[in-house]
């Protein structure tokens, strides 16, 4: 990320935490859970979620809701999946 954005890794750290509050591996990781949110209330099931949001398998996907949601994938899909009407 640093290289394409032609600054050193630090500077790029220092400037994610200045602008977001965050490092570059939190705000990929915070793209990646509310991708994965988003399928997942579509209906798509943990295994492709985890695939389609380059997670890369169920127990990531698992230890990524736990972490920061405090509930596993399968059970925020199970509460906010809506169905088309």
């Amino acid at each position: 990320m640093a290289a394409r954005a032609g600054l050193s890794p630090r500077h790029l750290t220092r400037l994610f935490r200045e602008h977001l509050g965050t490092t570059p591996a939190g705000y990929v990781e915070a793209v990646r859970l509310e991708a994965a949110q988003t399928f997942l209330a579509n209906g798509e099931t943990v295994t492709v979620t985890a695939r389609r949001t380059g997670v890369g398998s169920d127990e990531s996907l698992r230890r990524l809701f736990l972490r920061r949601l405090g509930v596993t994938p399968s059970a925020y899909r199970s509460r906010f999946h809506t169905t088309a009407r």
